[in-house]
């Protein structure tokens, strides 16, 4: 069974850091590409970064360049997002996903608030 489970969220102020983790159970990790999304109240969900399979390449919205760093840790089948100068408007719940055959798999989410 697939399984992905988010953690490391919470409340932060401005400008604070959080350290986003995604444990993966369940496919074979390496061989995936894993990607981060949030979703702010009344808005629709969004693309925030993905890291690539064999050669961990990067991807980061525009938004969240220079901010974000995406890592994995193929030993703990973990990808991480590690978040610094956060502003307010990061204020949403984060997923992960991983996409095989055209299906797509989401965790439950983890909720990052930051205050101004």
């Amino acid at each position: 069974e697939v399984q992905l489970v988010e953690s490391g969220g919470g409340l932060v102020q401005a400008g604070g850091s959080l350290r986003l983790s995604c444990a993966a159970s369940g496919f074979t990790f390496d061989d995936y590409a894993i990607g981060w999304f949030r979703q702010a109240p009344g808005k629709e969900r969004e693309g925030v970064s993905q890291i690539g399979s064999s050669d961990g390449s990067a991807y980061y919205a525009d938004p969240v360049k220079g901010r974000f760093t995406i890592s994995r840790n193929s030993a703990k089948n973990t990808v991480f997002l590690q978040m610094n100068s956060l502003k307010p408007e990061d204020t949403a719940v984060y997923y992960c996903n991983y996409v095989r055959s055209g299906r797509s798999w989401w965790g439950q989410g983890t909720q990052v608030t930051v205050s101004s």
